[in-house]
């Protein structure tokens, strides 16, 4: 019989885990990596003082320029493989990052399910997304050190400046997208520690009370 669960404790490590997911998802995807402004070397053209950029942005993969005459924000992958990424440093940060979350994914996907389930393989469903959550902190924190070592390379030169180099950004400016990744991976070692407290929550004296007296709706505050 399936026992549907539910503790402030296992709530909140289930909703952390959805974010944190979705939030390295959205900063891998975003192009605001590197701020900088345009001086037309990166797409060999001359910029006019009527179609000067407020800024433009530079991701692991893709990019984006905002016009501010025309108000237009023009953006899309400047990689149309992995071999284009801008340097292996990058190419790296892409292959650890990935992997991290999917991992992170797949922990979201089944913290869902810990409602209902609790055990995969006789196995604590909240230690298995623990430990997978351990691991892709571990991803992300060698992702995201890898990341400044590729700002020598050509690509964030020529958005940068010449000062650019391995951890050293040169004329730009970190965009939220990196913050954002930071972020995730300290939110990430955290879900990892409170999965224990989910675990505890939902085997504790109380649920197996209401177990014991044929509930299949357990709510414990």
């Amino acid at each position: 019989m399936c026992h549907v669960i539910v503790t402030c404790r296992s709530m909140l490590w289930t909703l952390m885990s959805i974010v944190v997911a979705f939030a390295e998802m959205v900063a891998f995807m975003s192009a605001e990596w590197l701020v900088g402004n345009l001086d037309g070397s990166e797409f060999n053209v001359t910029v006019t003082s009527s179609h000067r950029s407020d800024q433009r942005t530079l991701g692991i993969y893709n990019r984006c320029i905002k016009v501010a005459q025309q108000k237009v924000l023009q953006c899309g992958p400047y990689a149309t493989d992995f071999m284009e990424i801008a340097s292996g440093f990058w190419q790296a940060t892409v292959i650890f990052l990935v992997i991290a979350i999917f991992l992170l994914s797949v922990v979201g996907i089944l913290s869902v399910f810990s409602m209902c389930f609790q055990s995969i393989l006789k196995k604590s469903i909240f230690n298995v997304c623990g430990l997978l959550q351990g691991i892709a902190g571990l991803f992300l924190i060698l992702g995201l050190m890898l990341y400044p070592a590729g700002w020598g390379s050509k690509k964030v030169v020529d958005y940068c400046g010449p000062d650019a180099s391995p951890y050293k950004v040169g004329l730009c400016s970190l965009g939220w997208a990196f913050y954002t990744a930071i972020g995730g991976t300290v939110l990430t070692f955290i879900c990892a520690m409170f999965s224990a407290q989910a675990e505890i929550a939902t085997s504790s004296d109380r649920v197996q009370d209401e177990i014991e007296e044929g509930r299949s709706l357990i709510c414990v505050l």
